[in-house]
């Protein structure tokens, strides 16, 4: 019998993109390229790369470009990893000087393989940041660390502006998503940032268009207030390549303003939410309306 051919789902015409060009996209990739640095805009193929690149913004990824981690949804390379550089904190906020950035993302590869999941690395380019920019607000979009509360109090010393880290999904698609995190687990990681000091405003987003209901979502939001969550991102699940998770279903713009002005109503102090939006997008946007 004859094999079927797969078949694919066609983009909606809200989800068209500008290809990267242009002067200020080529200068910022240079910037990034000679100071042998890796960003998240690159490596998980960020729909958003033009834009940010030619506002002279970008969210820089260290402890390298490979995961020990290897999610159903994520295009970041899986295994083949090396020893952190410890210059690397130094020429991130080179290069962030370099850009004349005001506002400064740091996140990275989950680091399983290391005793501290990279937290020290993390908190050694926050520093390295401040000491060239003192007034540069820095915002870090952290993985769970398996849960080591030492960790995380590691990057929490060097006192971020903002503490991120994504849940991503609703609990019921963990086991398919992301097997090897623990919905439980991250969001203790954002009730210990309160712990802390709940001064330091906790992030936290979600893809959609993977499967979840819409009950699912509102219980997950619900689940992120309670662990003192402030900012909210909400974007839509694009897959990366064929070997990743298909798009269950393209969520509408209208159904994106319904969920920016559910998170609202809930009580975020503010939500991002259509479909391009990310983690990063806007971040300095999202941190001066909590600010203010």
């Amino acid at each position: 019998m004859k094999a079927q051919p797969k078949i694919r789902v066609q983009k909606p015409h809200w989800l068209k993109k500008q290809l990267p060009s242009g002067p200020d996209y080529e200068k910022v990739k240079c910037l990034i390229t000679r100071g042998r640095l890796h960003t998240v805009c690159q490596e998980a193929k960020c729909p958003n790369i033009w834009e940010c690149f030619s506002e002279h913004t970008a969210t820089f990824l260290i402890l390298g470009d490979h995961c020990t981690r290897d999610c159903r949804f994520c295009a970041v390379t899986y295994g083949a990893l090396e020893p952190p550089d410890p210059g690397e904190p130094s020429r991130v906020a080179k290069a962030a000087q370099d850009m004349g950035l005001r506002y400064v993302v740091i996140t990275s590869v989950t680091r399983d393989d290391l005793p501290d999941g990279g937290a020290g690395l993390f908190a050694e380019t926050i520093r390295e940041i401040r000491n060239r920019m003192p007034d540069t607000k820095v915002e870090v979009l952290i993985p769970d660390f398996q849960g080591k509360t030492k960790a995380l109090n590691t990057v929490l010393q060097a006192y971020p502006d903002v503490l991120n880290h994504n849940l991503e999904t609703v609990p019921r698609l963990y086991p398919t998503v992301r097997p090897e995190a623990i919905y439980d687990r991250s969001l203790e990681l954002l009730k210990r940032v309160h712990i802390f000091d709940s001064a330091i405003p906790t992030k936290s987003g979600l893809m959609l268009g993977l499967g979840e209901t819409s009950e699912e979502i509102h219980q997950t939001l619900l689940d992120l207030l309670e662990a003192g969550c402030r900012i909210l991102t909400l974007g839509q699940y694009l897959q990366p390549s064929q070997q990743h998770l298909p798009v269950a279903r393209f969520l509408t713009p209208d159904e994106f303003d319904h969920w920016r002005e559910t998170g609202y109503s809930l009580g975020f102090a503010e939500v991002a939410s259509g479909p391009f939006v990310r983690s990063s997008y806007r971040a300095h946007e999202l941190f001066k309306t909590v600010q203010s």
